[in-house]
């Protein structure tokens, strides 16, 4: 579908405890990009609180898209469609967002387009990297999610390897629970652990084979022994070098298997994506390799690593030139994987 005209998508992104509305032009220039954060309410239960979320995003969603057209200086009559993300994440959470969006299609009567999160987390890098085309590797790995992705094109893509278990993201904040650095966990570790040690504290590690696949429970429970361990032998834990020292075995880990998946396809252009990509530790080891091996790398601006709707407008772009097009019956789906 090619056009001369330019393609200004509304995206809608309700799926954890961000209610975001952002306005994007040809899939690569935001015009506006509206966030409404709850992490500060949920810190105090150290987590979110689905339920919660679920309100606060009621009460969010729709002024987050008023002010997300007002910065952008259009009506929604302006826009050519409607991007949404509806899964994966909190299920009453992309249900706000999911009905918000279908509201705004049925009054407007313009197209609906829904957005796996997931592909909306790799298409950031489109939003600062305006060379950047498919094909690459992108190692998408976030809170829930651990994957190594083939991007064959905008909206073609094959996995290459996923956690079996426990994602990344996950096992930083767990961690980051135990040691009491508390919620939001990712942000906390990694500047705990600015100028420690990264080899004072060693971690089980997992052998998969050949598989590209991760699995990051045993390295958690690694670090969770090692933890009880001190504290039954009455020693203090270096809070600086052991979570500089557990960052840095999932950041090896990670780029073990990406590097593994660069000698297999011969792709040498690899992106980061998703919350786990803003990591300090991640970002450093991967800055090393690429250069040591001549990969081209790229990673988001910090504040498109972690959840936006401009990613998913960007997304929702690709998908929409793609032919795209969902019903007002879609649902959402808590699960939905990236195939």
């Amino acid at each position: 579908m090619a056009t001369d005209k330019d393609i200004l998508i509304l995206g809608i992104e309700s799926s954890c405890d961000e209610t975001a509305a952002s306005v994007v032009k040809n899939g690569r220039v935001i015009l506006s990009n509206c966030v409404a954060s709850q992490a500060d309410f949920h810190e105090q239960y150290g987590g979110v609180v689905p339920e919660l979320a679920s309100r606060m995003h009621v009460d969010a969603v729709y002024p987050t898209i008023q002010k997300a057209l007002s910065d952008a200086n259009i009506s929604l009559s302006d826009i050519d469609a409607v991007a949404v993300t509806y899964g994966p994440g909190l299920v009453g959470a992309l249900l706000v967002g999911l009905s918000a969006a279908k509201g705004l299609c049925e009054v407007s009567r313009k197209p609906l387009v829904g957005v796996n999160h997931l592909k909306g987390h790799i298409a950031a890098n489109y939003l600062c990297f305006e060379e950047l085309e498919p094909p690459f590797l992108c190692l998408c790995v976030s809170g829930g999610n651990s994957m190594i992705v083939h991007v064959k094109d905008y909206t073609d893509m094959e996995v290459l390897g996923r956690t079996r278990d426990d994602a990344a993201g996950e096992a930083i904040d767990k961690i980051a629970r135990v040691v009491g650095l508390g919620y939001p966990g990712g942000p906390k570790m990694d500047k705990a652990g600015q100028g420690g040690d990264t080899t004072r504290y060693q971690f089980s590690k997992t052998h998969m084979g050949d598989s590209l696949d991760f699995s990051f429970s045993g390295l958690k429970t690694s670090a969770l022994n090692l933890i009880n361990g001190l504290k039954q032998k009455g020693e203090e834990i270096d809070l600086k070098d052991f979570t500089a020292s557990y960052q840095q075995a999932i950041s090896d880990a990670l780029l073990k298997n990406t590097l593994a998946a660069v000698d297999q396809t011969g792709i040498k252009k690899v992106c980061l994506a998703g919350g786990v990509s803003a990591n300090s530790f991640l970002r450093s080891a991967f800055d090393k390799a690429s250069k040591k091996k001549g990969i081209k790398l790229y990673y988001p601006d910090l504040k498109y690593c972690t959840d936006n709707a401009a990613m998913i407008a960007s997304c929702g772009y690709f998908e929409y030139m793609n032919g795209r097009r969902d019903s007002l019956d879609l649902n959402a789906y808590p699960s939905l994987q990236l195939k």
